[in-house]
Order: structure tokens, then sequence, then C-alpha cells
């Protein structure tokens, strides 16, 4: 039966115990950074989709990086939340910006789609911004 042996140097050893230490930071600010890019991404598509986007650029906000109970998952999501501000029929408080937001994207029965939240998803673009980050955390280890 062969046998193997090996050593590894103390310091990757402390170093590998000092990421798992630190998991949670270390995929939350790479989470965090690629909801930057999406976030970016919707500022710029939505000049395209609406005439005025101030209020829905107000409304327009990314979470805090969490943990998921049921499964340890590390989130941040990125929405739409509050009100224009300006009162209308059945709408007190104003017309809420998600609703003004999906109305675009998916389209109204008088109103055409014009999709520009959907389109904000760039896999290579959000992939490489969060590569950049784990670039800083595992600069030493690769």
């Amino acid at each position: 039966m062969a046998k193997f042996e090996a050593e590894i140097p103390y310091e990757l050893m402390e170093e590998f115990k000092e990421l798992e230490d630190n998991l949670y930071d270390v995929f939350g600010s790479m989470c965090r950074a690629g909801a930057e890019v999406v976030h970016r991404n919707v500022l710029r598509n939505m000049k395209k989709s609406f005439k005025t986007t101030k209020s829905l650029e107000e409304g327009l906000r990314i979470t805090r990086v969490y943990k998921t109970p049921s499964d340890d998952g590390i989130n941040v999501h990125i929405g739409f939340y509050g009100y224009d501000g300006h009162p209308k029929k059945g709408y007190p408080k104003g017309i809420p910006i998600p609703l003004k937001a999906m109305a675009r994207e998916y389209g109204t029965p008088t109103e055409g789609k014009s999709p520009f939240f959907r389109k904000s998803f760039k896999a290579a673009d959000i992939e490489q911004e969060m590569l950049k980050v784990q670039e800083k955390y595992f600069k030493g280890l690769w």
C-alpha cells in the first residue's frame, strides 16, 4: 500500500484560517461589487427608456448584504422602493416607483414595453468586478 505525507507551511494554514473566518465579508463584498455594476447599468439604461428619471433614480437602491437563513447564502438585492411624491387619484402618497418601473419594463395595454432593467444584468461585467474584489482578498494565495 502506498503512503504519502505532506507538510503545509504554517503561514499558509494561518491565511486559510483567516479567510475562513472572514468568508462572510469576502463574499459579501463580492456580491456588493456585482450589485454596484448592475446599479450603474440600470441608471444608464433608464435614461434611454424614460423622459425624466429623477424619482426613479431616487427610488433605485441596493440593499445591505445579508445571509439567508434557509441555505446560508449571501445575497444583496437591487430594486425600486418608495413613491414618486405626486399625489394622484387612488395614490395618496404618489404612484409607487416599482409600479412605474414595471410598466415600462413589461409594457401596459396602452404603451409598449421598453426593457431597461433586464438588460442591465451582464454576467461578464458582473463577474469581472467580483473577480477584482476576490483578487484583493486572495492575492497572496494563488
